[in-house]
């Protein structure tokens, strides 16, 4: 990210008026390969590929805010590799680690890996350190330290059919694997933080908090969130979840999460209604049927319906409600940015 929209992103997360409206996104793997018109294999083993990638993005939208920037990830892969799961890999779509764990006791047993030295946390990290100037010389840093969430990371160890049945049947299970899941996310969060001296925000993604009601989310989710935020202090707090996010919305403020990414499913003004007023929202148009399957004229009709649903437009950033799905082209990219400056 360049110091120019790390300034714009903070000040609108402070409530302060920019001169136009601002549009950002979150991208990753699922969506830059088929963009850059590479595979998806190619974009994790080839880290020239995985730079070109994002720097063509940057350049090719420079209007843009891309959250987190020059993400070094491996899909889903990253953090459950550094427990031991299997990583499955093809050509085209994204890998998958596979599950581990059998039983609930076994998740109670879970040992905390080394952040240093485990799965591919250390391919992810050296990856940053190797481009980090090339990243500077196009005048851009290294600003957030990213990982999967707590539940995010449990539902592919032990699979989410038995992980939902576990908070009913081994609560105390649950909380020791879910203690040792939290403190490992904290401390590789803190790896980058060190490694990274312009990193002043963290980004957690967990969409399996919306599979849950307000009591179990009270009891697995809201310490283990609040846990790790606590960790940090940063300029930027910003947390994705674009399953159901309305369980967790009133609670995002006493976490500290002050940016939310969250599902098109809800409206801007429902979201602003439960989150409050300190909260910057990033969305919220359909990702898939709208901003990747849909027409530029529908991009633009989607927009207009957003920017309508909220009469206060501070603290938002305009989006798409989740990260950016495959498929999206560069002319509905543009189609978007046009409607939101059309409406600035």
């Amino acid at each position: 990210m360049n110091p120019q929209h790390w300034e714009i992103l903070l000040k609108v997360i402070a409530g302060e008026k920019t001169e136009n409206k601002q549009v950002g996104f979150i991208i990753d793997s699922p969506w830059l390969p088929g963009w850059y018109n590479v595979t998806a294999l190619d974009y994790y083993t080839d880290s020239g590929i995985w730079y070109d990638a994002n720097r063509k993005a940057a350049e090719e939208f420079p209007e843009v805010i891309f959250m987190p920037g020059f993400w070094s990830e491996y899909g889903m892969c990253t953090e459950p590799s550094a427990f031991g799961s299997k990583l499955v890999w093809t050509e085209e779509n994204l890998p998958h680690p596979s599950m581990i764990i059998n039983s609930h006791q076994d998740f109670g047993k879970l040992e905390k890996p080394d952040v240093t030295k485990d799965g591919l946390l250390p391919l992810a990290l050296r990856r940053l350190v190797h481009y980090e100037d090339k990243i500077k010389s196009i005048g851009h840093h290294i600003r957030f330290a990213v990982s999967r969430g707590p539940l995010n990371i449990a539902s592919f160890l032990m699979g989410t059919t038995d992980f939902m049945m576990a908070l009913t049947l081994s609560p105390d299970d649950v909380h020791k694997g879910l203690t040792v899941i939290s403190d490992f996310i904290a401390d590789w969060l803190n790896l980058q933080a060190e490694t990274f001296q312009s990193i002043d925000g963290i980004l957690i993604l967990d969409d399996m908090v919306g599979f849950l009601g307000e009591p179990d989310f009270k009891v697995y989710v809201l310490p283990y969130l609040k846990r790790i935020y606590d960790r940090f202090n940063v300029k930027v707090k910003f947390f994705h979840n674009d399953a159901e996010g309305l369980v967790c919305a009133p609670y995002l403020e006493e976490i500290g999460i002050n940016l939310y990414n969250f599902s098109f499913n809800h409206s801007l003004g429902e979201m602003r209604k439960l989150a409050g007023n300190q909260v910057t929202l990033l969305g919220n148009i359909p990702p898939n049927g709208v901003l990747a399957a849909g027409s530029p004229d529908d991009i633009k009709k989607s927009v207009h319906n957003a920017m309508d649903s909220i009469d206060d437009h501070s603290r938002i950033i305009w989006s798409c409600g989740g990260g950016m799905p495959p498929g999206v082209s560069t002319e509905n990219l543009n189609a978007f940015i046009s409607a939101v400056r059309d409406n600035s």
